[in-house]
Formats: structure tokens, C-alpha cells, sequence
């Protein structure tokens, strides 16, 4: 009997681990090719990855709630094949880095035990792999800060700590990893973090403790961490979106017959974000350091809110290419799959402007929080009828006219208030000046 692994599989250009969630197959099981063994999460998306042979499910790696790498092996399948598959260099690095036994001892000779790495005291930010690694190998934060990092701001990687871990058991004990000179290579431009501890909550009298699920830790963190990076401004207009508000009311019938897709107005709301990409194409932008990334291809996100109450991003690849039709298409299927949980993980990355409709729950108007590592984000509020004054060749008049606030948050340290202003006027102005006669 040979033994396949079951692979962390690769789940989108940025992912690098996963989340095990419920392994859906048991030690012993048999399992046919195909046929779902684990249920794994990325980000906010929930997968099932299936077995790549017919077998016996004959060793669990990893247990629920572990965080993998992705290429790692989390599972062996028994099967009937002649030979043994090879594990991935990747996977063989792993396996040797973990057969070596751990060196640092604890004050008493014991190894120190495998409980969760408390870095909220360092100022170095360690991605959840490297922590994992470093619980799984028994080092202490004070060893983790002499490990010299080679990522972007001089992070400790998954590479670094592989590194660390294959030369410690021959370097003394006390003996700190030596850092790199700081004239080795010029630093980028960083941005200092400070430091904070939270106030504490008092729990006493009549309350009820809820624990954060893993979508709602993932927002609070990524929403935290967007405030720190990125200094928001939000600028404000109010829209006059009469014709356009006409226009929808007369079509969306036919539109739904001819088409079989709901005309809402996200996709109306995305086409004039689009063409104002396309006038200001420096909102279309990441900071990295102190270089400025453009993007060619304009990725909408769109947030939805979910029934649990959290918040997804989808994204509409490419809607520069799409036309109200394919756009229409593309909201809906997007914000559907959204509800149901079968979104895949690329469809939530590489969104390169966010748009938040904050009128869906009658809200006039917002101040949403940029996604990272884009530099703005734009909320449409409510539209309302209201009276408006109106400039006619006979004089102005006053109107009852459908309006809406347009707010967009941006970078500050990219995007300043000229730009950013007259963004938000553009798309304002495409709204405003819809033409009511469009056809279909």
C-alpha cells in the first residue's frame, strides 16, 4: 500500500495558509477520488478540498483550527497505487525542519510548552504562520525578536524561521541570531505604529459574553490595522440622480425580461467609478513603502453584508471590459454566492477601489474605512426625494428632485484633497448627467 498526501492546495495569488476548520473524513475512513476530506478557510472563504485518489484516509496531520502553510501535507491516503508520491520541496523542508528536535529549554530543563505566542508587546508584526511555527517549536517571544527577517520591512518569514530552525540546535543557547547591518540594502519608507493596550472591560452586573467568530476577528483586526497604515480623509457631495432614478424605474422590467438579471443600482453606481478611474487613474493605486503601485486593470470590490451579520468584498474583475449588462450580471451573481457562502478566493482579492452602498440600510451617508492596501473606498447613501432649487431659462424654481451623498475615504499619504475631491466630483457628475433615454 502506497500513502499519498493530501496538499494544502493553493487558493489564490496572495493566499499563503489556510485555516483547517472540520475534517470531514476520520483515520480509517475509505474515501473515494473526489470525494470532499476537509473543510479549510482562507480570509473569509470556506473550501472543501477533495481527495486526489481512492483510498483509506490513514493519517491526520493536522487538527482542526491549525493554520497551514499552503503545499504542506495535512493528511496521508492508503491507496493501491505502485508507488509512493513525493512531497513538494516545500513539503520536505517542513518535514525536515520539524524532525529536528528543539534545543531552548526553560529555566526548570523542561521544553517549553506549545501555548499561543503573545506579541502584543513587541513592535515587529509576525504573520499568523511564522506565529504558529514558533508555538509549534517552543520559541519564546524574546528568541523570536533576535530572528533577523528578510521580508518586506524586515518581517520575519516562513523562509526566515525554516532558516532559524535548521541552524538552532547548533548555536548556543543564549546566543542571539546576528542582525543584519543596516547599510546592507536601503530601507523603503515606513510608517511608525504606535503602540496601545486596550482599555479594560468590566464584565460585572447583568451581561452576556459572545465570542468573536473567525470572520468577525478578520474584520476587527483588518479594519484595525487599515486606521494605523493609512491616514483617512473623507470628502463629501450630494448628487441630484433624478434622471437616473427614471431611467431604472422604466426598464427594470424589461431589462429582467430580456436579460433575467434585477437592475439595481450597484452596476449603475460601478460603471461611473469605473469612467472616473479612467479620468483620475491615480486613485487606482497601493502604496508599497515609498513606491507608488498603478494598477492598469480596475478590480471593483463591492461589500456585502452577510446574514451573520459580517462583511464580504467581493470583486468584479476587469469592469473597465464589462458593459451595464455584464456588470448587472456580474453584481448579482457575486452578491448572491456572497449570502450562500460558495464564493471561491479569488473572487475576494485583488480588488483595486471598494464600493460600500451604506443606503441599503437607509443611511444618507458614511465614512467607511479604506480596504488594504487600496487608497480609497466610496460610499453611496440613500437616495431620497427633496426639494432642490433647479436653474431654468425662466429663472430658478424649486423641485422635488431624488438625491443622494456620495462620501469617499482616502489615503492621505497618496492621494491628496484635489485629487481625491474632484474623484468624488466625477462620479458625482456621471450620475448626474445619466442619459434617461439609454437604451437596453
Amino acid at each position: 500500500m502506497a500513502k499519498v498526501e493530501l496538499i494544502m492546495p493553493k487558493l489564490g495569488e496572495s493566499v499563503m495558509e489556510a485555516t483547517i476548520l472540520t475534517w470531514e473524513k476520520q483515520v480509517g475512513d475509505t474515501i473515494e477520488m473526489d470525494e470532499n476530506v476537509v473543510v479549510i478557510a482562507t480570509d473569509k472563504v470556506d473550501t472543501e478540498v477533495p481527495s486526489p485518489v481512492e483510498g483509506k484516509l490513514a493519517e491526520i496531520l493536522f487538527q482542526e483550527g491549525d493554520t497551514v502553510a499552503i503545499g504542506t501535507a495535512i493528511a496521508l491516503i492508503e491507496t493501491d497505487s505502485a508507488a509512493e508520491v513525493q512531497a513538494s520541496p516545500a513539503v520536505a523542508e517542513t518535514k525536515k525542519t520539524e524532525s529536528k528536535p528543539s534545543t531552548v529549554a526553560s529555566t526548570n530543563g523542561e521544553m517549553p510548552a506549545a501555548v499561543a505566542l503573545d506579541t502584543s508587546s513587541s513592535n515587529r508584526f509576525y504573520s499568523p504562520l511564522v506565529k504558529s511555527i514558533a508555538k509549534e517549536e517552543g520559541i519564546s517571544l524574546a528568541e523570536l525578536e533576535t530572528i533577523t527577517g528578510t521580508g518586506k520591512d524586515n518581517r520575519v518569514t516562513k523562509s526566515d524561521m525554516l532558516a532559524y530552525l535548521g541552524n538552532r540546535g547548533n548555536a548556543p543557547v543564549a546566543q542571539p541570531v546576528a542582525q543584519k547591518p543596516v547599510a546592507a540594502a536601503p530601507a523603503k519608507h515606513t510608517t511608525a505604529v504606535p503602540q496601545f493596550k486596550t482599555p479594560p472591560v468590566s464584565r460585572s452586573g447583568n451581561v452576556e459574553i459572545i465570542e468573536m467568530d473567525r470572520m468577525r476577528k478578520l474584520i476587527a483586526d483588518h479594519m484595525v490595522m487599515s486606521k494605523h497604515v493609512s491616514p483617512h480623509v473623507t470628502s463629501f457631495v450630494e448628487a441630484d440622480v433624478t434622471e437616473l432614478v427614471n431611467w431604472r424605474n422604466r426598464v427594470k422590467k424589461e431589462f429582467q425580461e430580456r436579460h433575467g438579471e434585477k437592475i439595481t443600482f450597484t452596476p449603475i453606481f460601478v460603471e461611473a467609478i469605473v469612467k472616473a478611474i479612467q479620468d483620475y487613474p491615480m486613485i487606482n493605486v497601493a502604496v508599497d513603502g515609498d513606491e507608488i503601485v498603478r494598477y492598469k486593470d480596475i478590480n471593483i470590490g463591492m461589500a456585502a453584508a452577510l446574514p451573520s451579520g459580517n462583511l464580504i468584498v467581493p470583486v468584479i474583475k476587469n469592469a473597465a471590459m464589462l458593459n451595464m449588462v455584464g456588470l448587472a450580471k456580474n453584481v448579482n451573481d457575486l452578491a448572491n454566492r456572497a449570502r450562500n457562502n460558495q464564493l471561491r478566493p479569488d473572487e475576494i482579492q485583488g480588488g483595486t477601489f471598494t464600493l460600500t452602498n451604506v443606503g441599503t440600510f437607509g443611511n444618507v451617508m458614511g465614512t467607511p474605512i479604506i480596504n488594504q492596501p487600496q487608497v480609497a473606498i466610496m460610499a453611496a447613501g440613500a437616495i431620497r426625494k427633496k426639494p432642490a432649487v433647479l436653474e431654468t431659462e425662466h429663472g430658478d424654481v424649486i423641485a422635488i428632485r431624488h438625491m443622494m451623498f456620495l462620501s469617499l475615504s482616502y489615503d492621505h499619504r497618496v492621494v491628496d484633497g484635489m485629487l481625491g475631491g474632484s474623484f468624488l466630483r466625477r462620479v458625482a457628475d456621471y450620475l448626474e448627467n445619466f442619459d434617461d433615454k439609454r437604451t437596453i
